[in-house]
């Protein structure tokens, strides 16, 4: 049972105006993943919005990508089930997501819905790679990354009303 979820959200450019509710939706998409996977007690997760330069930079550094991304995961656990907890709150520490806001507007006008939705899309996927999900191999673990993707989102009220271009590297 999830006792407490902190979200820890972040504004580290100024390219794209953040719409009001964002960073409560980012806050619901982080528990109804939770709550799907069935974790058990306490966590912490940090988000934080960047522009294009900022993540290719990180790309570039983390992944050896010299290319901007829509978002990146950094796990603090490495199979998703065992991480560090804070030993004054008890709070397991998932890790970062780095979501490029200039990107996810530029998906939203492709994929024809509004800025929150790729937001909410983007948190829920790189929130199943926290928890050790990939999809980087493709097949049938990439099917199912993306139908957990889609149950929190529909479970959101975001269904799914187009596909996404998905880039496997």
């Amino acid at each position: 049972m999830i006792d407490k979820i902190k979200v820890v959200i972040q504004n580290a450019q100024k390219t794209v105006k953040i719409p009001t509710g964002v960073r409560m939706l980012i806050r619901r998409c982080c528990h109804a993943v939770l709550i799907q996977e069935g974790f058990d007690g306490s966590a912490e997760i940090s988000v934080t919005f960047v522009d294009n330069e900022q993540i290719r930079e990180l790309n570039k550094k983390h992944r050896n990508m010299d290319k901007a991304t829509d978002v990146l995961s950094f796990p603090l656990s490495d199979d998703g089930k065992t991480f560090d907890v804070d030993p004054e709150t008890g709070i397991k520490q998932l890790g970062d997501i780095v979501i490029s806001m200039e990107t996810a507007m530029h998906q939203a006008q492709e994929y024809g819905h509004p800025l929150q939705r790729e937001v909410a899309f983007l948190t829920v996927h790189s929130m199943l790679h926290l928890l050790g999900y990939d999809h980087v191999n493709g097949g049938l673990e990439a099917v199912h990354m993306r139908e957990k993707e889609e149950a929190v989102l529909t479970q959101l009220g975001l269904k799914r009303n187009g596909s996404y271009y998905f880039d496997a590297e």
